[in-house]
């Protein structure tokens, strides 16, 4: 089987990696809250005009609901979403003078902050080495036989015992890429996959 960075190189050539909007620590966080279950161009017109009207965490938590609650509707789960924002940006506001913590044990600890939400932060607002996993990243990691696991938070231990720490950065960007336009959960295109001979899913790989 070819190996993982020989691999993360072909996927390269396949798909350029989708931009991801580095931003403040409060803007990575928010935002990644925000883009549960709801598609990206979404999630950036929507935090566009949160974080014009709401610039920290000050102005956040001093919010009213009502009116969060309307910007981010189109995300939907508004109403869950407003609230939990509101209440992190409280958080952070009143227990670290409104700068997001910067290690994965402080950031678990925020309500609604979950692994990948996490390694959102540390990645794409501090720069740090950690691989985020969702749903793409957990599918094609599995598919291409990296690791076998059966839950994301898994995939994400699993990853960083057998991904090279330098390809740690580019993993999230181009598998969710990947995973958007070739290697996708219903009727991926296979055909088009340069990896499919060495895809536990494709059935190219079996003949």
């Amino acid at each position: 089987m070819t190996g993982i960075a020989e691999q993360v190189r072909v996927i390269r050539s396949m798909v350029e990696p989708m931009h991801v909007l580095r931003g403040s620590p409060y803007q990575v966080l928010i935002k990644t809250i925000l883009s549960h279950r709801t598609k990206d161009e979404i999630t950036d017109a929507v935090s566009e005009v949160l974080f014009d009207r709401y610039p920290d965490t000050a102005s956040l938590k001093a919010a009213d609901a009502a009116e969060v609650e309307e910007i981010i509707h189109p995300t939907g789960f508004f109403s869950v979403k407003a609230k939990r924002i509101i209440e992190v940006a409280r958080i952070v506001d009143e227990k670290y003078g409104g700068h997001v913590p910067s290690t994965r044990e402080k950031l678990l600890e925020l309500p609604g902050v979950g692994p990948k939400t996490a390694n959102c932060v540390l990645l794409y607002a501090y720069g740090e080495d950690a691989i985020p996993v969702d749903t793409h990243v957990h599918r094609i990691a599995n598919r291409l036989g990296w690791v076998s696991e059966t839950a994301p938070e898994k995939t994400e231990a699993s990853l960083t015992k057998v991904v090279p720490k330098e390809l740690w950065a580019d993993i999230n960007e181009l598998l969710v890429t990947f995973g958007k336009t070739i290697c996708r959960p219903v009727s991926p295109k296979c055909s088009e996959c340069k990896l499919r001979m060495s895809c536990r899913y494709s059935s190219d790989s079996h003949k």
